[in-house]
């Protein structure tokens, strides 16, 4: 299937007709509104809502607001009507409803270098989960030795905490070093200071679009059809501070002051061609947790690091989101399992994602092994973490049979910690 949109038919673009993602764009001096990725551009969606072009079923307007949450919420069904109406109108062959209309076409398509991107969503909530086994064994060697590397119960829940939706932000946001206490290695006392070991998470976000009530669990099949979509997720992490408040109750300020994800909120529907399957399980899993077919995806993934001043970006790892041991749908499924009412927009972190050579691995903890072993990027400079003025991007995309399904980029830069108050 072609487009009409001549820069959608290009191998390498990462929004050909069988993607259109959506997010949320604007203008100088406009509000910001719902849109969707076609090739090179952005089509306005509450322009063709307006027009009478694109309807969803809603009693009123959907599209023209500064968030997804109201399309999200009207579930499968408006969400699968969007799909069929987007795709006709941009199809090459199709629906010539918006190709023939020149006045419209100059209004609803601008060109994305034009577009200023914002967070595609309203996030209600935001967990993020420890579902990739290799990244676990890996922390779990360095922190407790290979005969401990996986906590207990790891083989049989999918482990999450709740972290802050308050500091989700969109790609391309700057984010400023963490202060925090830490206690470095061999000191009798902690320190209060800018975070020196600052950490990237390479992670796929998953957003709930249907929720569930309150003391009502769902079953994996239902947690699938919940799903509204995925989003390239980097959950930074400053690990000297995480190591000394962890215990007992887990990660609280190391991961709090910043998560950042793509603009665009690729579709479960676009993505179900490249479904795959969980591996095998050591201990079987409980009933409720049991999939009744392929709820994992194969998307490649990938990392790159670039200096203050570098020329170019060093690409360090190269992974695959099919290396997770839990799918989204388990994920989504045991969050639930006790009664927690999922709410459209809540975003869900799979976890770190790392494959199982080094090259793949999805964190600067993993890839430099706690600092050990530097990283050689592009130019001669080297890396045990993060510094100032490094920018970190993270890519994705499903590789399809001449075309890909792609999130665009995830990209945030490191700005020094802020001013030290007078405590």
């Amino acid at each position: 299937m072609k487009s009409w949109i001549e820069s959608a038919n290009t191998g390498e673009t990462d929004f050909p007709v069988q993607n259109l993602p959506y997010g949320v764009f604007s203008r100088a001096d406009e509000a910001p509104r719902c849109a969707v990725a076609i090739g090179d551009q952005v089509l306005d969606l509450a322009a063709l809502e307006a027009a009478g072009l694109l309807s969803v079923g809603a009693s009123e307007p959907v599209f023209d607001r500064p968030a997804l949450n109201a399309f999200m919420a009207l579930g499968l069904g408006a969400w699968d009507m969007a799909r069929i109406q987007l795709t006709n109108l941009l199809a090459d062959g199709d629906d010539p409803a918006l190709k023939d209309d020149a006045d419209l076409g100059a209004r609803a398509l601008v060109p994305m270098a034009d577009a200023t991107m914002h967070l595609p969503f309203e996030v209600s909530g935001y967990t993020d989960f420890y579902s990739g086994r290799q990244h676990a064994y890996n922390v779990g060697v360095m922190f407790r030795g290979p005969e401990n590397a996986l906590p207990p119960n790891w083989l049989h829940i999918p482990i999450a905490y709740n972290g802050r939706a308050s500091t989700v932000v969109v790609s391309g946001t700057d984010i400023r070093r963490p202060l925090g206490q830490m206690k470095p290695h061999g000191e009798d006392a902690p320190i209060f200071g800018p975070s020196r070991r600052l950490d990237i998470e390479l992670e796929m976000g998953m957003v709930v679009g249907s929720p569930n009530a309150m003391g009502e669990p769902v079953t994996v099949d239902e947690a699938d059809a919940m799903i509204f979509g995925f989003v390239l997720l980097n959950d930074w992490s400053a690990r000297d501070i995480q190591a000394w408040e962890y215990q007992p109750l887990g990660p609280f300020q190391a991961k709090a002051f910043a998560t950042s994800i793509s603009p665009w909120v690729v579709t479960a529907a676009a993505l179900a061609p490249f479904r795959t399957s969980t591996p095998e399980r050591e201990h079987e899993l409980f009933p409720y947790l049991r999939e009744t077919g392929p709820m994992l995806y194969d998307i490649e993934l990938e990392i790159t690091m670039q200096p203050e001043g570098a020329a170019k970006a060093t690409t360090i790892s190269r992974t695959n989101y099919k290396n997770m041991y839990y799918s989204p749908a388990q994920q989504l499924t045991h969050h639930a399992i006790g009664g927690c009412a999922m709410n459209t927009g809540d975003l869900l972190g799979s976890g770190t994602i790392s494959g199982p050579e080094k090259d793949q691995y999805g964190s600067l903890l993993e890839l430099t092994w706690g600092g050990k072993e530097p990283l050689a990027l592009e130019g001669g400079e080297t890396r045990k973490f993060i510094e100032n003025g490094d920018r970190l991007t993270l890519k994705g995309w499903a590789q399809g049979d001449g075309h890909r399904i792609g999130f665009g980029e995830c990209t945030g830069t490191i700005l020094p910690s802020p001013e030290q108050k007078d405590w």
